[in-house]
């Protein structure tokens, strides 16, 4: 077996895809926070593909993990020289190994947070991009405000030159850029976060205002933060994943990534300090990116929760699973066409109803294997910002909200713990305990998971919404999930 590294790429079986380019060539020009799996197949994936190119040698990529658990990254990475093989799995069968090295250096911020702020404030660094998740940008899910009582922000804003969270180490390398007459980098997001880049600059503005209204003043004038939508379901790398990557390619891989075929990235081109060509790769560069990311957002993003707590309680554990069923087709179909998509605005060069369909069959892609437990993670973070907006756009305009108020039914009725067979689901949350304890009141006070208005705000006050959820609610514990969604479809919408 071939054990990944810069000196064993010449040896890697003739299918699988390498670097073209040579990886001693490549400067850094951006840093990435948070090095997951989505990043990995998909920015830095698209930063190799320039590289093979010719292109965008001086845009590698150097990664950042500010969390407990990305210490196992950055071990596995740097024993592998920062090489890893992305697997694209086809629905068919077929497997489409590459090895990806625009990743060049990955720096575990913990240990030595002195040399990540010096890195972020050297002028070759032209981009600082983020994979932080829903949850990572500190900021309130009703309100939008940033948290400034979070323990880890007030430490940093009393000890700036030892910070512990991605606001702190970020605002401090532009700190050091402004006294060394250094230009600022553009501040890139990448999370599933309508406006990402206005939510980070509002959350990263707030930070830096609290420590210095001077530098928020001067980030506010010099730092770009363009918005993006960016698509492309990555499961969790699995052991099966990693042996079947050794067994089929002879490849030694200690963190892999899988992901599906379907990639898209629009950007809006909005760079302070330059930018690859990542036109020349596919990525979508575009002076609004609004229209694009609702579409994503209402449509896919909403859909997976449509389909993920519904999905589970019936007995199933993967997105294909759900998606072979044609009765939970015609409910994603059905809340995509009635109630996701008349909350869109025209989506420039899109057919809605062909990405819909587009849809169903990807989340129905055999070979993915995409759980049902990471897609009902972090629900407390992903409800509020991808399916309550369409609920509040369809109760404004007199549309239907009734699949909308049964999926955040199923949400409360998952939250209970415990399946329809009696066995225990293992609820995974930043809001866990809480969110436990309220749904434990479903049966005898069975409004109290939406009166809940750190997350659902005013809600539960909507008569219309009120109704709906709780007559699925009730559904859910009468009949069960297979039998509600049944009546779901046959009635339109009423459970």
């Amino acid at each position: 077996m071939t054990r990944l590294n810069n000196d064993t790429l010449s040896r890697l079986a003739p299918e699988v895809a390498r670097p073209a380019y040579d990886r001693s060539a490549v400067t850094p020009g951006i840093v990435h926070f948070g090095v997951g799996g989505f990043h990995r197949a998909h920015q830095a994936m698209t930063l190799d593909a320039l590289m093979n190119r010719g292109e965008a040698l001086d845009w590698g990529i150097v990664g950042i993990g500010v969390m407990p658990g990305d210490r196992r990254m950055q071990a596995a990475l740097a024993a592998q020289d920062h090489l890893y093989t992305l697997v694209i799995k086809h629905p068919d069968g077929r497997r489409e190994p590459r090895v990806i090295g625009s990743l060049i250096d990955y720096l575990f911020a913990p240990d030595d947070p002195a040399a990540v702020i010096e890195l972020l404030a050297d002028p070759a660094i032209r981009i600082v991009s983020l994979t932080v998740t829903e949850g990572g940008y500190n900021f309130h899910p009703v309100s939008g405000e940033f948290d400034l009582a979070n323990p880890d922000i007030r430490h940093d804003l009393e000890h700036p030159e030892a910070p512990r969270t991605t606001f702190g180490l970020i605002v401090e390398g532009l700190a050091r850029r402004r006294e060394r007459g250094i230009a600022p980098f553009t501040l890139m997001s990448c999370d599933n976060i309508q406006g990402n880049g206005e939510v980070a600059k509002e959350t990263f503005g707030a930070y830096a205002r609290a420590r210095d209204p001077g530098l928020a003043d001067w980030i506010a004038a010099g730092v770009a933060f363009p918005n993006a939508m960016v698509d492309r379901i990555t499961p969790v790398t699995s052991e099966a994943d990693i042996a079947e990557l050794a067994e089929r390619f002879d490849v030694e891989d200690a963190w892999p990534v899988v992901c599906e075929p379907f990639t898209q990235w629009v950007l809006e081109d909005h760079f302070v300090a330059g930018r690859p060509p990542l036109d020349q790769a596919g990525v979508q560069l575009v002076d609004d990116v609004v229209p694009f990311e609702l579409m994503k957002l209402r449509l896919l993003n909403a859909s997976h929760q449509a389909l993920t707590y519904f999905g589970y309680l019936a007995g199933y554990r993967h997105a294909h699973e759900v998606c072979q069923d044609p009765l939970f087709v015609d409910f994603l179909l059905d809340y995509m066409r009635r109630e996701g998509s008349p909350t869109l605005a025209p989506v420039p060069g899109i057919d809605l109803e062909a990405y819909r369909l587009t849809l169903i069959e990807r989340f129905a892609n055999p070979e993915v294997k995409d759980t049902l437990a990471r897609l009902c993670a972090e629900s407390s973070d992903r409800i509020p910002k991808w399916l309550l907006p369409v609920i509040r756009e369809q109760l404004a305009r007199g549309g239907e909200i009734q699949r909308s108020a049964a999926v955040v039914a199923s949400w409360a009725r998952y939250a209970e713990g415990v399946d329809e067979r009696g066995e225990p689901i293992e609820v995974v949350d930043r809001l866990r305990d809480e969110l436990m304890a309220i749904a434990a009141e479903n049966r005898t006070r069975p409004g109290a998971f939406i009166e809940n208005r750190e997350l659902f705000g005013d809600l539960a006050e909507e008569p219309r919404f009120r109704e709906a959820y709780l007559a699925a609610l009730a559904s859910l514990h009468d009949v069960g999930a297979r039998a509600t969604l049944e009546t779901l479809v046959t009635t339109g919408g009423e459970a």
